[in-house]
């Protein structure tokens, strides 16, 4: 850390030690998942004596994230009224939910969606139909207050913010020249293979293949780009979409972060804009609420599935009730298997051999989202003025999104502040990150959240009037070495399915975000229709 960066860093310390001391005490608690749940699943303690109930529909649906809503869609829209849909949670939506704090709307997860590429058809169709985006004169448009308003992002380095996220403050002409080298590579790269979103929609090349089979760290080292700035901030954005560092996460997911959205560009370059991305104060709580609405009863949330089986006749999905500590037994011709693939294998009876293929090579990054109420606009340092996404150089965690950047009211007043912290294998943290995220009481991570965000904003503390926080133990697949050649992606480039099973979730991508998840919901429903 240079000198001047430090002294910014025990300044906004010192500060936070004075705030402290006279501001009032900060509620809070964790909030948004029921941790207790998932681990009565895990131990086998979801058992009574055998289903109080048999209830039969069409199609059960298991698993209310992205990928099964996709999926009840998908039916609804193809004529299937007949089916369920069951979530463990109190409300559906998975890591793309939303909340809200003193009455301010703000994301449990997922923050954001790209605009979607040619190749995301699916989540296109999803667009125009919700209206965020329309035919105006034979060109798409998407609704202007749905997108990103500006300023977009900035970042805190050297005492002061800068506009975007690649350092470009105080960094030498050595620095601009790996920036240059590295932009040469993805731009190579892009035209020698596709990328896409989805992965799916991408031939499983022996170029893709190269890249997989070593890290992101080893990838850069072979290259020799060892500029601290730039991998600082290629660290930054495998751990914000893959929740890892670098040299955990594969060289293929390393490119794939920009080949298959906006490339990569050295500071003036031209060339090409950052993708425009849509954004709501709940964040894609937005998206998954307007997925949720039309399934009515159909839509079974506080339900635990802990047995799947497929029978002579079709399938039975057992859902432990927790408002009624019962078991119901569903049958069904078919079941849309939209958990996670270290889920499915634990309830599905005789798992088959790609799904137990598929749990033996994922691993996944735990992750911690806290919303933070602030009773008014905070003090800031120099530079640009506030963004929707503002990062702090050098820091565990991946800075705030401010939940009401959105908003048309110009007039200052109190706003969340949602901070993302990721706790796979990284240079911040090591191995264990999940058993950290379950074990540290809340008032440590309160009080890691004031140390870091108070470097740029001294008064964070004595503004800060309570903070919610969700953890997520199994947010996201890991797309590690070796993944798309020996592991679940490599079975799964298109539909995954075993008899009357059929598989949905982000996992069988390797990586999770919304495009991947919707896709393969949408997808397993569409085999069903044809």
């Amino acid at each position: 850390m240079k000198r001047r960066e430090f002294i910014g860093a025990t300044a906004g310390a010192f500060a936070l030690c004075g705030c402290d001391a006279s501001a009032p005490a900060i509620e809070g608690g964790f909030t948004g998942i029921d941790v207790a749940r998932g681990h009565a699943l895990r131990d086998g303690l979801l058992r009574s004596d055998g289903p109080v109930q048999t209830r039969r529909t069409r199609v059960v649906i298991a698993g209310g994230g992205v990928a099964g809503l996709a999926a009840a869609r998908a039916l609804r829209l193809g004529g299937i009224d007949d089916f369920t849909l069951l979530e463990l949670e109190d409300t559906a939506g998975g890591n793309s939910r939303g909340g809200a704090v003193e009455g301010i709307a703000c994301p449990l997860g997922a923050h954001y969606l790209p605009v979607p590429g040619d190749d995301a058809t699916e989540v296109q169709d999803l667009l125009e139909e919700l209206g965020l985006r329309q035919r105006v004169a034979g060109r798409w448009a998407y609704d202007e207050r749905h997108l990103c308003h500006s300023p977009q992002e900035r970042l805190f380095i050297g005492g002061e913010w800068q506009d975007g996220l690649l350092p470009v403050n105080g960094i030498g002409e050595a620095t601009l020249a790996q920036y240059r080298r590295f932009a040469a590579q993805v731009d190579r790269l892009q035209h020698e293979a596709k990328f896409s979103i989805p992965t799916l929609k991408a031939p499983l090349s022996a170029t893709l293949l190269a890249l997989d089979a070593v890290s992101f760290g080893a990838w850069l080292d072979g290259l020799g780009l060892d500029d601290r700035y730039l991998r600082w901030y290629l660290d930054y954005c495998c751990r914000d979409d893959y929740g890892a560092g670098l040299t955990q996460v594969s060289a293929w997911a390393g490119i794939h972060y920009f080949a298959s959205r906006h490339g990569f560009h050295a500071p003036g370059d031209d060339s090409g804009e950052r993708d425009a991305v849509l954004t709501w104060p709940e964040g894609n709580g937005w998206l998954t609420r307007r997925l949720a609405a039309p399934l009515g009863e159909r839509l079974h949330a506080a339900q635990a599935v802990v047995r799947i089986a497929e029978t002579r006749d079709g399938v039975e999905v057992d859902s432990f009730d927790l408002a009624s500590h019962s078991v119901v037994r569903w049958q069904a011709e078919h079941c849309i298997v939209a958990l996670p693939v270290f889920i499915a294998v634990r309830v599905i009876e005789g798992p088959p051999v790609l799904l137990r293929h598929a749990a033996a090579h994922l691993r996944y990054a735990p992750w911690l989202v806290a919303n933070v109420h602030l009773r008014a606009p905070l003090a800031d340092r120099r530079g640009p003025a506030p963004s929707w996404d503002n990062v702090i150089y050098g820091t565990a965690g991946l800075g705030y999104v401010d939940a009401r950047h959105q908003s048309l009211d110009p007039t200052p007043g109190p706003t969340v502040m949602s901070w993302y912290r990721p706790l796979g294998p990284s240079g911040y943290d090591g191995p264990d990150g999940r058993r950290r995220l379950l074990d540290r009481p809340w008032a440590a991570w309160r009080d890691d959240l004031l140390a870091e965000l108070s470097v740029p904003h001294p008064d964070f503390a004595a503004q800060a009037t309570r903070i919610d926080i969700t953890r997520y133990g199994h947010a996201m697949a890991i797309p590690s070495p070796g993944l798309l050649g020996t592991g679940a992606s490599s079975m799964a480039r298109s539909l995954v399915r075993s008899g009357r099973l059929l598989f949905a979730h982000a996992d069988w991508s390797g990586y999770s975000i919304f495009e991947e998840a919707f896709t393969r919901g949408h997808l397993a429903a569409s085999a069903l229709l044809a």
